[in-house]
């Protein structure tokens, strides 16, 4: 589809109404829709050029969860205080600050004004909004009540950027661990253990065994450190490719980090928050509980939450109770089934949804803090041990050599 591709900026050169040579800059798929274009604007198209990139030209932007949601939260704002929607795109978009945010929201303007509805211009657009940011736009406009149902999309979005953020900062956080050991490690395998060789050799004293231990994986590293470095390259290369591609070593990578100490704690409890606040989202719009469930278990973030909440799905479409099927799943602590008892029986459930949200999106917030505490001593520890245990195998001979003389 035209919408998905790239537009590609033309310089052009024609003649207005009256005949007078002009010339300037456009931007479409094609020049033949920039020709078509500029006869909309009564111009007799003389050329249509590509305009040439800059020899040194910077990377095009980026359009990040971020900015749809900052984006969401703006046209909100706009709508609820009485600006209209296509007046709001044209002022959000020529104010953004992401250019190409700013194209994309100037071609949803110009599709709004061509005759689509919000929900219809989104959802040209899948890769920036999804199925569930366009059914509750779409249910908002049926209902009459797009400003507070964008308020509440703008507040989801918001909240689940940030459990994202709180989630992503757990996980780097002991990666980093391990990668500065690794790279500490190998610089003083690499390059400084070789100079303390050199120097025992020219002793010609018997060596603990520890030292003797740590020069020959020194020994090792310097002679196979291309090796070394080509194994992890091709080990992250091999992760990133199966996690793109392999549907079941992503199945077994999320079902792994739930078993995590720490790390699956907060898993754990973020999928529960996301599951939270994304089915509250969707009662407050009104959307049918069975519909709901499908986009809440994309929202989980976890294929064993996913497989939960669609099992559920497919209980509840059945007659059961949604209760007893959320227990059924053995994943969703007695709370959390209770409040959502609770929020059925007195027709509040979008409320009784969104308390145990922020109970857990706090859970989250709480955990990555102490997940961070935990990590500095840890890795003090490590780091520690690492380099310590090197230094000392280097300094034993010293110590050894010195007791001797004394």
């Amino acid at each position: 589809m035209a919408e998905d591709k790239e537009q590609i900026d033309f310089t052009w050169k024609g003649k207005d109404k009256n005949g007078k040579v002009i010339s300037g800059e456009i931007a479409a798929f094609s020049d033949t829709v920039a020709r078509a274009e500029l006869r909309k604007q009564s111009i007799r198209v003389i050329s249509v050029r590509k305009k040439p990139k800059p020899l040194f030209s910077k990377a095009k932007a980026k359009i990040t969860s971020k900015d749809i949601s900052i984006f969401a939260r703006q046209l909100a704002t706009m709508l609820e205080s009485g600006v209209p929607l296509v007046q709001s795109f044209d002022i959000v978009g020529k104010g953004n600050e992401n250019p190409a945010m700013a194209e994309m929201l100037l071609a949803i303007k110009a599709d709004i004004e061509g005759g689509d509805t919000l929900a219809q211009a989104l959802g040209k657009r899948p890769i920036y909004f999804d199925e569930l940011f366009c059914n509750l736009v779409e249910a908002g406009e049926q209902a009459g009540v797009l400003e507070g149902l964008l308020d509440k999309i703008a507040t989801y979005k918001e909240k689940s950027e940030s459990i994202k953020a709180k989630v992503k900062k757990a996980l780097t956080y002991p990666i980093a661990v391990v990668v500065i050991a690794f790279i500490v490690t190998a610089i003083l395998l690499i390059f400084v253990v070789p100079v303390f060789k050199e120097l025992f050799d020219s002793f010609g004293a018997e060596l603990p065994g520890f030292t003797l231990w740590v020069m020959g994986m020194s020994d090792w590293m310097v002679a196979n450190w291309y090796y070394v470095i080509g194994a992890v390259v091709a080990a992250v290369y091999t992760f990133g490719y199966f996690k793109k591609r392999s549907k079941a070593f992503n199945h077994f990578l999320d079902r792994t980090m739930l078993k995590l100490p720490v790390v699956g704690m907060i898993l754990h409890k973020s999928a529960i928050a996301r599951f939270a606040r994304t089915l509250s989202t969707m009662s407050a719009a009104g959307v049918p509980l069975v519909d709901a469930l499908e986009s809440v278990a994309g929202a989980t973030g976890n294929i064993v939450y996913y497989n939960a909440v669609m099992q559920m799905r497919e209980d509840v479409s059945t007659g059961q109770n949604m209760q007893y099927s959320m227990l059924q799943t053995k994943l969703f602590p007695h709370m959390v089934v209770q409040m959502l008892a609770i929020g059925e029986e007195s027709g509040s459930i979008d409320k009784m949804l969104d308390k145990v949200a922020d109970f857990y999106e706090e859970e989250v917030d709480n955990l990555v803090d102490n997940l961070s505490s935990l990590m500095e001593p840890f890795i003090m520890v490590i780091l520690g041990t690492l380099v310590g245990g090197l230094i000392v195998a280097m300094y034993l001979p010293i110590f050894k050599l010195g007791a001797a003389v004394g």
